[in-house]
């Protein structure tokens, strides 16, 4: 409605503007300005579905961009028209032909071939390629969409492979590393310079209590693993699995070198309880004896170094 009033207006004004218009090339340029302005907003209501057409200020400079664009548009129009029955009628020659084809199958081979002889040397290749990717695929009616997703697929898998390989090649590494230095470890302690710490039968106890407490749970943890096994599928592992077991296996090995760094301390003492029970009350003994040579010793100091009381 706004829109029927503001044409209404406009026309209002330009009776209004030729009532005083005595020139008939102005009445005549006035007349062709309306007819102009009648076609654009046609063509403005087409385009917009009988939508409100948003307000703008008219003007000559707007009227020959409105005038403009509007012969674009319909030219466009018209050559997506013919494009569109174009394909429509190629569409129908292609459905004949396959047809005809279908029934005289001796006319589609020859098709084919006379179209896979005028074919370039490029395009022969591509479609020799296309043909064998399509065979080592097993694709019956293979399409290039589904040629292009098969080799993404094969890419995706060959990277995952490639980093599986890196990740083992780095635990690869880490374990030589480690076995280098256990070996050079068990030199040491075979060698004649090493001496066992004082605490060694302390260490030796609490390592023999965690061994027990460590052999009480694996019962549980093999069931556990047992189910986890049985619940894993068979499939290929993937790049989260790997990285999953490598963190699982570092916290396994900083474990072990923990329990072998104590287990190191413990080297030399007796495995019966009792010996080594027998040899830490010996120790505790020397350390009383040393202990109250050193309290003594302290005491003498102190009454030597103070003042002699005077009476």
């Amino acid at each position: 409605m706004a829109h029927l009033h503001q044409r209404h207006l406009h026309h209002r004004h330009l009776s209004t503007d030729s009532a005083a218009i005595f020139s008939p090339t102005v009445a005549r340029q006035a007349a062709s300005a309306a007819r102009d302005w009648s076609y654009v907003d046609a063509w403005l209501d087409s385009k917009f579905h009988n939508r409100p057409v948003p307000e703008f200020e008219r003007n000559p400079d707007t009227l020959r961009a409105l005038l403009a664009l509007a012969s674009l548009n319909e030219t466009a129009d018209e050559e997506r028209a013919s494009v569109a029955r174009a394909d429509a009628d190629a569409l129908r020659e292609l459905r004949k032909h396959d047809e005809s084809t279908a029934r005289n199958p001796s006319i589609r081979e020859e098709f084919l071939a006379a179209i896979e002889d005028d074919l370039p040397r490029e395009s022969k290749i591509a479609l020799d390629g296309m043909a064998a990717m399509a065979v080592e695929a097993g694709i019956a009616n293979a399409e290039p969409e589904d040629l292009g997703a098969r080799i993404i697929a094969l890419q995706k898998s060959v990277h995952d492979a490639e980093q599986m390989r890196a990740r083992v090649e780095v635990l690869g590494r880490h374990i030589a590393h480690d076995a280098q230095r256990m070996s050079e470890f068990l030199a040491a302690l075979q060698g004649d310079d090493y001496k066992l710490p004082e605490d060694q039968a302390k260490q030796n106890l609490d390592l023999q209590r965690k061994v027990k407490a460590l052999s009480a749970q694996i019962p549980e943890l093999q069931e556990r693993a047992a189910s986890l096994a049985s619940s894993v599928s068979s499939s290929h592992p993937t790049i989260d699995d790997v990285v999953r077991e490598e963190k699982e296996y570092l916290a396994i090995l900083s474990r072990k070198k923990q329990l072998d760094s104590q287990m190191a301390s413990f080297e030399g003492l007796p495995s019966n309880t009792d010996m080594a029970r027998s040899e830490l009350d010996a120790l505790r003994k020397q350390l009383r004896g040393v202990t109250s040579r050193r309290d003594a010793v302290f005491e003498g100091l102190v009454e030597r170094e103070s003042p002699v009381k005077r009476r």
